[in-house]
């Protein structure tokens, strides 16, 4: 038998080699994409209930370094999976109850949002001081997610991961926008930093300016922040007052958490009036008011009789008046309202929240969404109306600001409670229907943001927790747990003055909007001369 051999040839010898090569090649090009995407579950692991504030600079240093010289479409996607690995652990908690579908949906359209900015910060990229242009865009996207669509969902703002940072002063010198892009500015300029030293390791030309200016996005939030200090206190202005804040607790969790009837309104009186006993026996000072959290009557008290006499006997056995949350159905018109009831007159002053929550309070698109899935629509049978105007009580001279639940992540909400001459600020909550997850943490450090901010106590009733009593410079002083009942007693000081982010309003917002278009022109002009010059 005669075996003859087939001779290999050099085209054969190189096809493994090119295979292996191609596999190289499209490992290589995966490499950005996993990087964006990690470095967007960076940012999130620097959200609340962790204090790992801090990660937020790596995180866009690395989002820097991934868009750095990148094509739009290119930096188009990779945004969008930095936005990915961002918001999908940030806002898992919206699936808690109803399921994975909307969670998804809100992470999808939300990711657009980022997916933009990374392509203008990648076309910025190359501009003198670049890092200030793109921490700029990053702000203009923000600011477009808190309007867009739906009237905005600004959760997940750079400012609400900062209640422990260093960074946080500066809430008060510009609010939430001037916070988020001290912070990214500082990631940006902190891989320009790097990028610039690893530079002159390999004997590249390193301009002097761009390193004074990759110096100055790193040191400049850090200085301006510890500079803002100054505006920080928690030194009574107006005397002082004793809040209660009463945390009831709920029958059960979930979507059901009000389906025993008046439960929810029997646990919140159960409390006050066992606070009642302890100031009875001298144990606890008696407070100058007393406030429920949201849907804390559980029934409409106008509508039915014995709810109302429950807050009735509640506010007279605690000789305060107690702020009442509840759904109030008027002139076929559903509220989400919040009722002062004194203990002598009753109800006298009313809110009604005007930031109402899509498709949580009202559903946009009805007929659309129950042609995909009837189940969503009976979750919301009749939509919410909004209030109109903003919500402060008056209690013995003292006023007091009502931003209820969600209303806490719009700047508008809680800011003009105080132009209309809140000295201190209320939060009002339902988190039951979230389960254990850290959607009441993420919105208690909101709460925090937003006492430096406006340098006013915040209290945080929630029905089933965390309820806290928040100072001025954004210290919680003290807290409940989750899922049982509690009060929070405690004299808080009353303060009047206004910080510049108060005064200024929107203004430092639009200023970082207008420095972000700018800097996106110059670097379309700037490409468009480019490839003139080219073409000739």
């Amino acid at each position: 038998m005669t075996v003859t051999a087939t001779p290999v040839g050099p085209s054969d010898q190189m096809e493994p080699r090119n295979a292996r090569v191609s596999r190289a090649a499209r490992l290589r090009r995966l490499v950005p994409a996993a990087t964006a995407a990690l470095a967007g579950v960076l940012l999130y692991l620097s959200f609340p209930p962790r204090p790992l504030w801090w990660l937020a600079l790596p995180a866009f240093a690395v989002f820097g370094w991934v868009l750095r010289d990148r094509t739009w479409k290119a930096a188009l996607g990779l945004g969008y999976l930095f936005g990915l690995g961002f918001l999908l652990p940030l806002l898992v908690w919206t699936g808690v109850e109803v399921g994975p579908g909307p969670w998804l949906a809100l992470v999808v359209v939300e990711a657009v949002f980022v997916a933009l900015v990374g392509a203008g910060i990648a076309a910025v990229s190359k501009l003198p001081a670049w890092p200030v242009w793109a921490a700029a865009l990053w702000t203009a996207g923000e600011a477009a997610r808190a309007r867009v669509p739906v009237g905005g969902f600004p959760w997940g703002k750079i400012a609400f991961g900062q209640a422990d940072g260093v960074f946080l002063p500066l809430a008060a010198v510009g609010g939430t926008p001037v916070l988020g892009f001290a912070v990214v500015l500082c990631g940006f300029g902190l891989y320009e930093c790097v990028r610039l030293a690893l530079a002159r390791r390999r004997a590249d030309e390193v301009r002097r300016s761009a390193a004074a200016l990759a110096v100055l996005s790193l040191a400049v939030p850090v200085g301006a922040a510890l500079a803002a200090r100054s505006l920080v206190s928690d030194r009574a202005e107006d005397g002082t007052a004793t809040v209660a804040v009463i945390q009831g607790n709920v029958p059960r969790l979930g979507l059901d958490f009000n389906a025993q009837r008046r439960a929810v309104l029997d646990f919140h009186a159960r409390e006050t009036e066992r606070l009642a006993a302890e100031v009875a026996a001298g144990r606890v000072e008696r407070p100058d008011f007393v406030l429920w959290p949201e849907n804390s009557s559980d029934i409409d008290p106008f509508a039915n009789p014995d709810a109302s006499a429950v807050i009735a006997h509640a506010a007279k056995a605690i000789g305060a008046p107690v702020s009442v949350g509840g759904v109030v159905e008027r002139d076929g018109k559903l509220y989400n309202e919040q009722i002062l009831w004194d203990p002598a007159e009753g109800p006298t002053q009313t809110y009604d929240k005007r930031q109402i929550q899509p498709f949580g309070e009202y559903l946009p698109m009805r007929s659309l969404i129950g042609a995909i899935n009837e189940t969503w629509t009976s979750m919301v049978h009749q939509d919410f109306s909004r209030g109109t105007t903003p919500g402060v009580f008056t209690v013995d001279g003292t006023r007091i600001g009502l931003a209820t639940c969600y209303e806490a992540a719009f700047d508008w909400a809680v800011r003009d409670t105080v132009t209309h001459g809140a000295q201190l600020i209320s939060v009002p909550s339902n988190n039951a229907t979230f389960d254990r997850s850290e959607m009441t943490y993420q919105q208690l450090a909101m709460s925090r943001v937003r006492a430096v901010e406006h340098s006013r106590t915040v209290t945080v009733p929630v029905t089933s927790g965390v309820s806290a009593i928040i100072l001025p410079d954004g210290t919680i002083s003290q807290k409940t747990g989750m899922f049982v009942a509690g009060h929070l007693v405690q004299k808080v000081p009353l303060r009047s003055s206004e910080t510049p982010a108060t005064r200024l309003g929107i203004l430092p917002e639009i200023a970082l909007v207008l420095v972000a278009v700018g800097g996106l022109g110059w670097a379309v002009a700037t490409g468009v001369r480019g490839r003139r010059a080219a073409d000739r």
